[in-house]
């Protein structure tokens, strides 16, 4: 009674200190009020007094005192309507434990609360407890429901939910739309999103600015290209002016699918917006119109990303690789102009692309100023690029051309071609013997870093002597390689029963050096040293048979030709070095009569192109240019 009518005079702190009074006298009586003290929670709890409500349940609590339902459903919902959901659970918890259930308006807020919190286990148990004791779930349970099951990727329950609460005759929410498309977008269920997006439309709601920005870009993205433009569209009639995000998107899928029409119309109604493109959406339109080879129009839209602020070099460069790897080099060269009156820059890199895609394709005049560029640039030109152009000598028909990359080979600067300046004068103003000039240019290499374009520069270089008919040149160079272990498994010998020469990895010129020259070695070693091994072999492959057998038989061999092999037995390669045309044939050079021969050379030398290059220098050193 004394409660009752302190409540209806709101003298609280009267109600807590007769409380007070109350647990006191209990304590030491023994007697306690069941009634009362729930009471009394109850009446702190409805007018909100928090702190004091909690106190006085916390004291019922460890006085051993039962709380009934009520009074659980009362503190409950303050903490709930108070923003203190844990505080909410931690009573539900103690609920729970006393076999206590919540009424029907405790289940609308705790459910809600539970979902938000991210327990959906426990949040869906309530919701079928809640049915269970024939409590109507109201919008806001079937609301919370569905939004927390599709964010948590349970989208089959969401919709289990979705679909119960149209049973109950509720009318969805355009909020609720929004989170189920959202979770089905984020899910890749795009079919059933969609649905759901019409579905939203037929029921009279009006699709937001972030929804439509979802389903555009979530269906450009796939690849539905179709359906994000009308939905693009409908955004656009519906007064919602897209981001430069949504705008990028589509046009980057359109640049990425090839159609031009389509991107440079997304393009220009997007500049036309006053929005800005972003560095990716230039780069995917400038891609898209190289590969088109839309000269022109790429041309411009890389003077407006200019004009817009961003820095274009690379973006330039990108466009001029297109070129060059598409083979349009006459492209790339116009492009590399206008480049130039524009100011843009390239990177040495690129200019040697270009500089070598023109060798390739013969154009020698265009190549020159690339390689000067190149060159001024403070860029060095390795020995794999100036054996390359070598190689264009060699294979050169034209004495026009010839013209060309000799003075092409001059604006290398290299010292290979001082070296080959050099090996072609006399010995008066070379100041030194061949031999000693060859050596000390081997001399200067970095084998560590060069060994591969070394191997590769002497095979050229040997094709290039022994069609210019520099034999004993050829042999000197041949030599001083050998020595230097470019070739260390070319030459084997196995004491008395085989010696052998493998010349599968020399091109032609120097598989002929190599053969005279080793059995020249073989020669004095046999008559000089009377060893004489059971046979002789020569491993050329099958490329180099045909031309080493020719050039053997010009002086009546006896060896003999398998597949990619010649062999003879040593006693008879014995008698046949004995005569005094193999004697002059080893020592000097190569018979003269070989047009046939000197047809194959010129056939078979190794292309500058790298990727049919009969010798390429190892992964490291190309990984090593790449950088």
């Amino acid at each position: 009674m004394l409660f009752d009518g302190l409540n209806q005079n709101r003298d609280f702190e009267g109600i807590q200190l007769l409380f007070d009074e109350m647990v006191g006298d209990s304590s030491n009586n023994g007697i306690s009020s069941f009634t009362a003290y729930n009471r009394v929670i109850q009446y702190l709890a409805k007018a909100e007094k928090l702190e004091v409500s909690f106190c006085c349940f916390k004291k019922v609590q460890d006085s051993g005192c039962k709380i009934d339902v009520q009074t659980y459903n009362s503190l409950i919902t303050l903490f709930l309507n108070k923003g203190l959901p844990y505080k909410a659970f931690e009573i539900y918890g103690s609920m729970e434990a006393a076999g206590c259930l919540l009424d029907g308006s405790t289940y609308e807020l705790m459910i809600p609360s539970l979902a938000k919190s991210g327990r959906l286990d426990a949040t869906f148990k309530l919701f079928q407890e809640m049915k269970e004791r024939n409590f109507r779930p109201g919008f806001s349970v079937f609301s919370s429901l569905v939004d927390s099951m599709g964010k948590a990727g349970r989208l089959d329950t969401s919709m289990k939910v979705y679909m119960e609460m149209q049973g109950y005759g509720l009318r969805s929410s355009a909020t609720m739309y929004v989170s189920l498309i959202e979770s089905y977008v984020k899910a890749g269920k795009l079919d059933a999103a969609l649905r759901l997006w019409d579905e939203m439309k037929k029921a009279g709601f009006r699709p937001n600015f972030g929804l439509y920005t979802l389903i555009v870009e979530s269906h450009a993205k796939s690849g539905k290209l179709d359906i994000a433009m009308s939905a693009f569209k409908d955004m656009e009639k519906a007064g919602f002016l897209p981001t430069p995000s949504t705008y990028s998107c589509l046009l980057e899928m359109h640049a990425a699918t090839g159609q031009v029409d389509s991107a440079m119309k997304l393009y220009n109604s997007m500049t036309n917006a006053g929005l800005r493109p972003g560095l990716s959406t230039y780069t995917a339109l400038l891609t898209l119109l190289a590969n088109k080879k839309l000269v022109d129009v790429a041309a411009k839209i890389l003077l407006e990303m200019k004009a817009m602020g961003y820095s274009v070099d690379v973006s330039a460069s990108d466009v001029l690789m297109v070129y060059i790897k598409d083979g349009s080099v006459d492209l790339a060269l116009r492009w590399l102009r206008f480049m130039g009156s524009s100011g843009i820059r390239t990177n040495n890199f690129i200019i040697r692309q270009l500089f070598e895609s023109c060798m390739k394709n013969g154009l020698y005049e265009s190549a020159k100023p690339l390689l000067e560029t190149y060159v001024s640039s403070a860029a060095k030109v390795d020995l794999i690029l100036y054996t390359s152009i070598l190689a264009h000598l060699v294979r050169c028909q034209e004495e026009e051309n010839e013209k060309h990359l000799m003075s092409i080979r001059s604006a290398t600067k290299h010292r290979a071609h001082s070296f080959m300046c050099g090996l072609f004068t006399g010995p008066e103003q070379r100041k030194q013997p061949v031999l000693s000039f060859v050596r000390e240019f081997f001399q200067s290499i970095d084998y560590e870093l060069e060994e591969g374009a070394a191997r590769y520069f002497v095979n050229v270089l040997l094709n290039y002597l022994v069609l210019m008919g520099q034999i004993n040149r050829a042999r000197c160079v041949w030599k001083v390689a050998y020595e230097n272990k470019l070739f260390p498994k070319a030459i084997v010998f196995d004491q008395h029963i085989a010696w052998s020469l493998d010349v599968r990895n020399l091109s032609v010129g120097a598989a002929l050096i190599a053969v005279a020259h080793t059995l020249h070695r073989f020669r004095k070693r046999m008559l000089y040293y009377g060893a004489v091994p059971r046979r002789i072999k020569l491993v050329t492959g099958p490329t180099l048979k045909i031309v080493v057998a020719q050039m053997l038989s010009s002086v009546e061999s006896p060896f003999e030709v398998s597949k990619v092999v010649l062999r003879a037995p040593g006693d008879s390669v014995m008698e046949w070095f004995k005569k005094p045309i193999v004697q002059q044939f080893l020592l000097n050079e190569i018979p003269s009569r070989s047009d046939i021969l000197l047809h194959k050379l010129n056939t078979l030398f190794p292309s500058s192109a790298p990727e049919i290059r009969s010798l390429s220098p190892p992964k490291p050193l190309i990984a090593r240019r790449a950088m």
